[in-house]
């Protein structure tokens, strides 16, 4: 399947695209992040700390275990501070 993947804040900085269109067998966001991890050591660096990341699924905010059957778009982002 195609999907867009979106990259932000220091995520983008680190890959060094704002936004790409992948072909990927992923089942679900961590599957989908193993495989961005293969390609290329810019995206081991920017997925080296998942737990340090939030992701959303066709723009809903959800885990990394959350299927990817259906989706468009996949974004990954660090988490929000308020002030």
């Amino acid at each position: 399947m195609m999907i867009d993947v979106l990259y932000f804040a220091w995520v983008r900085e680190r890959i060094g695209l704002p936004r790409e269109r992948v072909t990927t067998e992923a089942a679900t966001v961590a599957d989908l992040v193993a495989e961005l991890i293969q390609r290329e050591d810019r995206y081991a660096a920017a997925f080296a700390e998942v737990t340090a990341l939030r992701v959303a699924v066709d723009q809903v905010l959800t885990g990394f275990d959350a299927p990817l059957s259906g989706a468009r778009e996949v974004a990954f982002f660090p988490p929000m501070t308020g002030g």
